[in-house]
């Protein structure tokens, strides 16, 4: 069995462009690496050179099926999720392999920063974002989640049944579960081409409402909990 397993999914907008795929070479051998595709994406595969113990699987679309697919084909101790669009650095290795020696009972997450391809006060969603997960333990599947196999099958993975926030989801039955949540202090710099491409007011409120109105009955969940505890 390996220490990490890291998952990436490629969906059908990926491109042979995408940050992560020319860094891959950075990830330990030691370490297993698994892309998981799906229909759409698999002409993608022809156009990548990736590292040479990289496994490749499909799934059916989606990115929490895709996840959860990379998962159950692991057979690692703990599971690194990685988007296609973030940009991996080496210090991100080390200083997870560090993170893992003392918060192995934790979902790990890095601190999160945008390019420079979007549009707007880029640095202000990235800062509510890292406020957000300092302050309420909630960060969002840019961050590079990883957790240990054990706790990720415990609370069911990534639940496929969500038109959205699949992720966030997860963070939230991992709290109710007992899980902390520990940023590692590092940017882990991710796309923002999606604010362009749709206006970053329009999405940056778009998205503000989806995760409060997604929060708000697991947050009321987790606060009846702790006042049941008392």
């Amino acid at each position: 069995m390996k220490e990490v397993c890291v998952v990436v999914p490629v969906g059908p907008a990926e491109t042979g462009a995408s940050p992560l795929f020319e860094r891959l070479q950075l990830l330990p051998e030691s370490w297993q690496l698994v892309l998981v595709f799906c229909r759409q994406s698999e002409l993608l595969l022809s156009q990548l050179k990736l590292p040479d113990h990289a496994e490749t699987i499909t799934a059916t679309r989606g990115r929490a099926q895709q996840m959860n697919a990379g998962a159950e084909h692991a057979d690692a101790r703990y599971l690194w999720f990685i988007h296609a669009d973030s940009m991996l650095e080496c210090g991100h290795v080390s200083l997870l392999q560090h993170a893992l020696a003392d918060k192995s009972d934790r979902l790990l997450c890095f601190e999160l920063a945008f390019s420079g391809d979007g549009s707007g006060p880029m640095s202000v969603n990235a800062l509510g974002a890292n406020l957000r997960t300092r302050w309420l333990g909630v960060p969002f599947g840019d961050q590079a989640f990883c957790i240990s196999a054990e706790l990720f099958k415990r609370v069911g993975g990534y639940p496929e049944d969500l038109p959205y926030g699949e992720d966030h989801v997860l963070v939230w039955q991992l709290r109710l579960a007992g899980i902390a949540v520990s940023m590692l202090k590092a940017p882990l710099v991710t796309s923002a081409s999606k604010y362009k491409a749709r206006g970053w007011l329009r999405l940056t409120c778009l998205y503000q409402w989806y995760w409060v109105k997604q929060a708000a009955p697991y947050a009321a969940r987790l606060l009846m909990k702790k006042v049941l505890r008392r």
